[in-house]
């Protein structure tokens, strides 16, 4: 249980979702990742640590650059499962206001 609860709070936080989503494109470098997704360096830098170290990142060197790519694609099964829920709840509470 308790592994599941620190994915969880590794998936916690919006600026991870969206590197997520930036780097599930492909592998990028952390200033990649900080332009594509409006955040400045150390906050990515600081982002980019917990989820490698949770193992959702894995992180190559070469030369003067760190490279981030995905390393658990089972991650984002988990995100669209929670993505579709969330639609079908709003789509849901849609139609009941609609009633109203």
């Amino acid at each position: 249980m308790v592994l599941i609860a620190e994915r969880f709070k590794v998936l916690g936080e919006p600026v991870r979702l969206r590197i997520l989503h930036f780097i599930g494109e492909g592998e990028k470098t952390v200033n990649e990742i900080a332009a594509g997704t409006g955040t400045s360096q150390p906050n990515v830098s600081k982002h980019l640590k917990v989820m490698q170290e949770s193992g959702l990142l894995k992180r190559r060197q070469e030369k003067n650059f760190n490279y981030y790519s995905v390393a658990d694609v089972s991650i984002f099964e988990m995100c669209d499962t929670v993505c579709n829920s969330l639609r079908d709840r709003l789509e849901t509470q849609s139609k009941l206001l609609a009633l109203v």
